[in-house]
Order: C-alpha cells, then sequence, then structure tokens
C-alpha cells in the first residue's frame, strides 16, 4: 500500500501536534507536495548539502528535519546563494521537505524525553509547564443499532483516551423524542409525527486538538440527519508539555561519572562542565538543544545538573552561583538523536498501517572540531 506525504505529515503530527510550537518556529511542510507518493524518507537534524546528497544517493522522497528549512519566509530565492541552490536541487530532484522543530521538542515522546531514557533516569516528569492541553468530554445520543460503530469512530479520531488506556467510555439508556418537520428526511420515525425511541447517552473524553475530527467523525457514522450532541469543557488536570525533563539517578554519583556517561550515550568526543568533578549529583534536568533559559527553573526545583547545549559564559556563571552544575553536551550532540527518534516511530506507525515506507538516518559532520 502506498502512501503520501499528507500520510507521513499525519502521523507526526499525532505525536508532535504543531499547537505545541514556539509562535516564532515554522515547523510543517517546508517544500513539495502534500500528495507526492512516498517510499525513502530520509531523517536528520538539519538539511544541509551533505544531507541532500546523501538523500539524492539514496533516492528519497522526503526528507525530514528538526531544524526548518525556513524559520522566516525568505525574501528571494538566488540560486547562486547556498540556500537558493539547495532549494534548487530540491526542487529539482522532486523531494519534499517537512520539518517538526519546538513541536517534537514539546511533545510527550520528543527529544529530552528520549534523553532522560537514554541516560537511564527514573522518575521522569516535565521540567516545566511550558503548555497544558485543555480536556473536553463529548456526549451524543445514539440508536443502539450504531451504538458501536459511533463509539469507534470517534476513538479512531482521537477521543476515549485516558492514561495508558483507549476506546474509554460510558453509556446509559435512555427515551429520547423528536418531531421530525415536512422538509426533514428521518432515519427513524414520520414526518409530522412525534416519536419516542430507545437511545444510548454515548460519553468520552477528548482533547481539544481532536475536537474537529472526533465531531467529524461521530457525524459520519451516525444515522441520523441531524445528530444532538454536546460538548463540555472539563476542569480535570490537562496534560502538561515541557521542553524539559527532570529525573534521578538510580545512585548518585560524582558529577565527572555522570560527564564521562553522557558522553558515552551521546557518542560525544568533548563536553563541557560547570562545577565541581568530585560533587556528587542525582537530581537531573535534561534540554535538548540551546536549554540556557532553564537554568533559573532547575535551580528553583533544586535539581543538581542541567545537561544541555549552547550555555554562554555568563549563562554559566548564573548557573554556578545559584549552585546549579551543567554539562553541555552541545546543540548537535543532545539533539542529533533526532534521526533515530523519528525512524523508529514512523517505522511503528507505517507497519500498522500497512505502508512499505523505508526511513534511513542521516547525520552531518559534526560542525565543530575539538583540538
Amino acid at each position: 500500500m502506498l502512501a503520501k506525504v499528507k500520510d507521513i505529515i499525519s502521523m507526526i503530527e499525532s505525536y508532535f501536534p504543531l499547537e505545541l510550537a514556539e509562535s516564532w518556529d515554522n515547523p510543517g511542510l517546508q517544500l513539495g507536495s502534500r500528495h507526492q507518493l512516498v517510499e525513502r524518507v530520509l531523517i536528520s537534524l538539519d538539511l544541509d548539502h551533505q544531507i541532500l546528497d546523501l538523500a539524492r544517493q539514496e533516492k528519497v522522497d522526503m526528507i525530514i528535519t528538526h531544524h526548518p528549512l525556513f524559520f522566516r519566509a525568505p525574501k528571494n530565492i538566488d540560486f547562486d546563494l547556498a540556500q537558493g541552490g539547495l532549494i534548487r536541487s530540491l526542487i529539482k530532484s522532486d523531494i519534499s521537505v517537512y520539518s517538526a522543530h519546538t513541536n517534537l521538542d514539546a511533545g510527550e515522546r520528543g527529544l529530552s524525553q528520549v534523553l532522560a531514557e537514554k541516560l537511564g533516569l527514573e522518575e521522569i516528569a516535565p521540567l516545566d509547564s511550558y503548555k497544558r492541553e485543555e480536556l473536553l468530554k463529548t456526549v451524543v445520543f445514539v440508536p443502539f443499532s450504531h451504538l458501536k460503530a459511533v463509539r469507534a469512530a470517534m476513538s479512531q479520531a482521537g477521543a476515549g483516551h485516558i492514561g495508558k488506556y483507549s476506546e474509554c467510555s460510558f453509556s446509559a439508556q435512555g427515551q429520547g423524542t423528536f418531531l421530525p418537520e415536512e422538509d426533514a428526511q428521518p432515519f427513524i420515525g414520520k414526518k409530522g409525527q412525534l416519536e419516542e425511541v430507545d437511545e444510548y447517552r454515548l460519553e468520552m473524553i477528548l482533547y481539544r486538538r481532536d475536537l474537529k475530527g472526533v465531531v467529524s467523525a461521530l457525524e459520519l457514522a451516525h444515522p441520523y440527519e441531524e445528530v444532538a450532541y454536546d460538548i463540555y469543557e472539563l476542569k480535570n488536570e490537562y496534560r502538561v508539555f515541557s521542553m524539559g525533563r527532570k529525573g534521578r539517578l538510580k545512585e548518585a554519583m560524582n558529577l565527572g561519572e555522570l560527564g564521562r556517561l553522557v558522553k558515552k550515550a551521546l557518542n560525544l568526543e568533548t563536553l563541557r562542565v560547570v562545577g565541581k568533578l568530585e560533587e556528587q549529583v542525582q537530581k537531573v534536568a535534561v534540554v535538548s538543544g540551546a536549554g540556557a533559559s532553564f537554568i533559573d527553573t532547575a535551580a528553583r526545583q533544586n535539581i543538581d545538573v542541567l545537561i544541555s547545549g549552547d550555555i554562554k559564559y555568563h549563562e554559566a556563571k548564573n548557573a554556578e552561583a545559584l549552585g546549579l552544575a551543567i554539562i553541555d553536551a552541545g546543540h548537535q550532540g543532545t539533539e542529533q538523536i533526532v534521526s533515530s527518534l523519528l525512524c523508529h516511530l514512523l517505522d511503528e506507525s507505517c507497519r500498522k498501517q500497512e505502508w512499505k515506507i523505508t526511513f534511513l538516518p542521516g547525520y552531518s559532520s559534526q560542525i565543530f572540531t575539538s583540538l
């Protein structure tokens, strides 16, 4: 079975919805057609000429990157400049490009989550409350003959997920009344005659971002010409999203040992450390990419060490003053795992859909060289 670019996008955004992205960010389809057929996909942190050469060599139909090709809309595209030449080659090679950036960072199965798991942290939790997703409940009234069909359609559209459980619902029998007017085409009953029918009240919870799809699904599956349903806002605890994670090492170790563990886990030649190497640490925060903005947040929660990248001098001095150790594993170092992460997630999803798509990890050379 063949898939299209739009199918791959739908899978990515089911894990990492665009609503999670920062306002300044530009995730989504960068170049190409949503209707292009896809058999081979290359996944990389960035899109540069090295990745493009690999994509052409592997004859891929699509490239998925973490960092967007366009952070801002270009004012012009000059084929004689580096980015313009890249764009020209992509178009000539008929390769579509999609990027998942800060929405992927903040996702429940995003980069910081993977980093935390890779380092063996326990009791992993969001580092802050970057965004909260609102919980709703939909109630629809259905004849018994279509109860299972409507419930299945709503579940498939995203309703009924509670923690580690899916297809969660409640139904109760009752009496429904309606009077079809002159221009009605009733599924049950006759025009101008008040009807009393046995119906079931079907209740399912959903997240606000799934509302449109769930309502569309229930309307398609429901037999009535006019579907009666209600949407309620809930005060239950919302799902929390964060760019970072916090957790605990199984056993305390000194900062130097943890630094060596990070180097090994991320396959790094070097990294930078702020703090005394012999100092014992156990409470750890991780933020992929540039995480200096989380220094104060981590310190307020009595975190022992923050693992991130792109830490500047004055930011390091602030962490030192707050008693927070830093392991700077680099922007590239903490985010290059995106290739293996997305390859795994998308391959898993495609198998369920019986789509035969090959996902290939792509890696650019390390941008920095240590002397």
